[in-house]
Parts: structure tokens; sequence; C-alpha cells
């Protein structure tokens, strides 16, 4: 796709590069705010979402009702803390092996799968041992 450029797009990804955490929409544009005051929250918005469907960023729906966003778009999975919504990268291989099962086992037709695994973090683990 060719794309005109953009310093305000370019800010987006530059920050998104920084971040592990799988920031919301809302946390990008007070981000990126400091670097363009003018920006709008509609422009952060329209701007992730054109990098998610180009495929630069990955866009995360892990089931909290609001989008996250990934600067690496390679295979990997990840964690979601039940008590305070935090999105993490886990650091394991991945694998095609359910993806697999799941093909031998269904009468249709799969592309592929997302996985998350969630629980307690590890702040929120120390959290509740203390209360």
């Amino acid at each position: 796709m060719n794309l005109k450029h953009s310093r305000q797009r370019d800010s987006i990804k530059e920050f998104l590069a920084t971040r592990k955490d799988h920031p919301t929409a809302d946390t990008v544009y007070m981000n990126v705010r400091q670097s363009f005051p003018n920006i709008s929250l509609g422009t952060v918005y329209r701007n992730l979402t054109l990098l998610a469907d180009i495929g630069e960023i990955a866009r995360l729906r892990v089931g909290d009702g609001v989008d996250h966003f990934d600067y690496d778009t390679s295979p990997h999975y990840h964690f979601v803390c039940s008590e305070c919504g935090a999105v993490t990268d886990l650091d394991i291989p991945v694998t095609d092996q359910i993806t697999e099962t799941a093909r031998e086992n269904f009468d249709g037709e799969i592309k592929g799968q997302v996985t998350w695994f969630y629980g307690r973090c590890s702040k929120c683990t120390k959290k509740f041992k203390i209360i």
C-alpha cells in the first residue's frame, strides 16, 4: 500500500515501538499529544486502525471491550491480568499444534487462531498476598 507520509503516523509507530504493555488508543493519544498537541483522538484511532489493517502493528482484542495495540507483529502469545487488565507478552515458543488439531477435527476451514493466557500478573499476585 502506497501511503502518503504522515509525521503523526510515524509518531504513533515510534511510541508503540517503545512499549511492551500493549497500550489502548487513549494511552497512545495521551502520549503522542505531547509531540502533536493539536492531534485529535479520532486521528489517532484512524491511524491505529490503518496501521493494523495494513499489518504494520497488531490490534489485540482480549475481551475487555478495548482494543490494545502491539508493535510486535510476529506470532507470539499474550497474558491478560484478570485483576488489573494488563496485557503483556509471554516469552514462550509459538506452536501450530493446536491449529493443526483443530483443523483435523473441524469440518470447515480454519485459517489460524488467537490464544491468550489469563490470571493474575506478578504485581496483583503480590498485592493479594499482602491483603
